[in-house]
Order: C-alpha cells, then sequence, then structure tokens
C-alpha cells in the first residue's frame, strides 16, 4: 500500500471519531537502526572535503527525517542490535547468519581494502548514536538481543498498553509476521506499506500464518533452510489452509502426517520435525528472544519521557564532521522535525 492511500484511509477513520488531543504514544515509529543506516551507506557514496566517508552518516538522518515527515509520529525509536545480538538464535542454529561473515567491499571508489570499509561503518554508526542523544527520540540497545526481538517487545506492549499505531521501518522481511491492523511495516526498498491486506496479496498468505510459510520456505538471508522440494507456488498446493484459516505449527505437521504417502514433501516435515521445530523457534517473533529483565528495561523506556532536544550540539556535530550539504537548511530541518514532540502529552 502506497503512501497517499494508506494515509487517506487513516485520515478518514479518525474524521469519523472525535479527534483527540495527541498523546506521544497515538502514533508511534520504530527504526531498525542498522538496517537504515547500511542501506544508506550502500546506496551514498559521499566523501567529505577530508576525504572521509560520509554517506552512511548524513544519510541516516535524511531518510530518518523523511520516515518522520511521511509518518507524522508521536514519538520515534530507533533500535539496534547488541554486542552478540546473534547468540541465543546461533544456540538453536549453528549457522544461524553464517552465510554473512562471506563480505566484500560495497563502495571500492571510496575504500582500499575490507577493513577500511568496516571501521568507516563502526565509526559512522558510533557518531550516529552520538547525533542521536541530541534528538527528541528514543535510542535502545540491548546486549546480546537483536534489533527484532526488540521492535518485537516494543510494538507489542505499544498496542496492548496503550492501543498506538506502529509503523515499523525495516527491509527485513522478518517483521511481516507482526503485521496486524495496528502494526503497519514500511519497506523503504519498495516503497510500500505493508498492512495485513498487503501482506495476503503479496505472499498469498494470512499474516498470522507468515511465520509458518517462511518457516517452511527457508530464510536464505538468514542461512536456515527450507523444506526441499517446497517452493512459493508449490507450498498452497500442499498447505491450501494457509490461505483459509489461522494454523499452528503443530496443524502442519498434523496435515504432513495424514497426508505422509501422498507427496514426499510431507514425509520430509514429519523426519525433519526437530529441524523445523528450531527453525520455527528462531524466526517466531511473537516469542522473542530476551529475558525479563531486558523486557523490563523497555517497560520502562516506553514509560520515559521523551528526550529534550539539543539543536546546538547537533549542528556542531554537523559542521565538525562536515557533512556540507546533505542537508538542506539544517536549522530549519532541525526546526521543522524536532520541535513537534514538544507538545505531545504524556
Amino acid at each position: 500500500m502506497k503512501h497517499k492511500e494508506l494515509f487517506s484511509l487513516l485520515d478518514n477513520i479518525q474524521e469519523d471519531q472525535e479527534v483527540p488531543t495527541l498523546n506521544r504514544h497515538d502514533k508511534v515509529l520504530l527504526i531498525d537502526g542498522l538496517n537504515l543506516f547500511f542501506r544508506n551507506f550502500a546506496m551514498m557514496n559521499m566523501i567529505n572535503p577530508d576525504g572521509i566517508h560520509i554517506g552512511g552518516l548524513g544519510g541516516f538522518f535524511r531518510s530518518l527525517g523523511a520516515m518522520i515527515r511521511q509518518t507524522q509520529p508521536t514519538s520515534v525509536y530507533i533500535v539496534f542490535d547488541g554486542a552478540g545480538s546473534t547468540v541465543n538464535r546461533k544456540n538453536l542454529i549453528s549457522d544461524y547468519k553464517g552465510t554473512r561473515n562471506l563480505q566484500r567491499i560495497t563502495n571500492w571508489e571510496a575504500f582500499e581494502s575490507l577493513e577500511e570499509e568496516h571501521d568507516s561503518k563502526i565509526d559512522q554508526i558510533v557518531r550516529i548514536i552520538q547525533y542521536l542523544k541530541l534528538l527528541p527520540v528514543k535510542t535502545t540497545i540491548l546486549d546480546k538481543v537483536e534489533a527484532d526481538d526488540i521492535i518485537s517487545v516494543l510494538s507489542t506492549r505499544l498496542v496492548e498498553k496503550y492501543n498506538s499505531t506502529v509503523f515499523i521501518v525495516s527491509s527485513d522481511k522478518d517483521f511481516v509476521q507482526l503485521v496486524t491492523d495496528k502494526i503497519i511495516l514500511y519497506r523503504p526498498m519498495e516503497k510500500e506499506y505493508y498492512t495485513p491486506k498487503v501482506v495476503e496479496e503479496k505472499f498469498g498468505v494470512l499474516t498470522e500464518n507468515f511465520i509458518l510459510y517462511k518457516t517452511l520456505l527457508g530464510d536464505s538471508s538468514d542461512n536456515i533452510p527450507g523444506v526441499k522440494g517446497l517452493g512459493a507456488k508449490g507450498i498452497f498446493k500442499k498447505f491450501p489452509e494457509l490461505k483459509e484459516k489461522e494454523l499452528t505449527l503443530e496443524d502442519i505437521f498434523d496435515i504432513s502426517v495424514r497426508k505422509f504417502k501422498d507427496h514426499v514433501v510431507y514425509s520430509r516435515i514429519v523426519q525433519d520435525r526437530s529441524r523445523i521445530e528450531n527453525s520455527y523457534k528462531v524466526m517466531d517473533l511473537s516469542v522473542p528472544l530476551i529475558d525479563d529483565r531486558g523486557k523490563e528495561y523497555l517497560e520502562d523506556l516506553i514509560e520515559e519521557d521523551i528526550p529534550e532536544l539539543n539543536s546546538e550540539m547537533f549542528i556542531q556535530f554537523y559542521n565538525e564532521d562536515k557533512l556540507g550539504g546533505m542537508i538542506r537548511n539544517l536549522e530549519t530541518w532541525i526546526k521543522d522535525i524536532f520541535t513537534q514532540f514538544k507538545g505531545y502529552k504524556k
């Protein structure tokens, strides 16, 4: 669903209701920080006058400003993967994200080696977090926890506790499983908002069953194999129920047992039950891999006041990093995008 279509629909809903004073929990923007950074780092080959690559840094804030303008949120959270964030999932699948270590240089024109590019990524990410501390947005990182899990907890709790409308910004398909009438996924590469209707149109599956769809097909980006012989088209011939009603993983196993002799795919599912159960646990964001202490921290984060805006220091950082024209009319940009958050009630 494109921007104009979605927000026209939301506006029509609001027009049918008495418009209340906006609360800071009413419309929340949750951004997958590393996903936003890496997309800009790869696409924006910008160098400052000192010869330092600044594409990821400057592009990150341009994209952040664009998303705030589009969605007009009442609060913003930027979420990053913590140190050792893949440990919990690697305990279930040892090769989880194993192929991501096979790196190559993204920007040959800017860097002479993989190590030099890696150092630049780290420097820019650290600097981004320093900038974010000057803005009225909440930035969060938890050791040994992936951003996916944090975003899952935040989005679910915001809807449960405050009936928030939540926008998740990420190109990661893992978040499709979280989509509901109150949780909308924006995928920047497609410039499209995913609602339950869009999920059905795109994948032919009920949103509630997307995790089963993904478990059976696997995820090459995370190095998680699917069921051999089962593809995006064939899956609905074997399991038409995925289009019709909400299923559980146990339902998939029961169907496969009943049809064990009908096709080799069913027998493979029965025989690979343990591996498929592990894949499901790794991909299932309805049970995020985060301990009680982490969940308590996120509950407290939701209740905290929106941080103060420090325009002067932000501008000082911007000039120190010689970002130049990456953001036009910087002072006006800061005022137009970030001063609005001060007016939202608790």
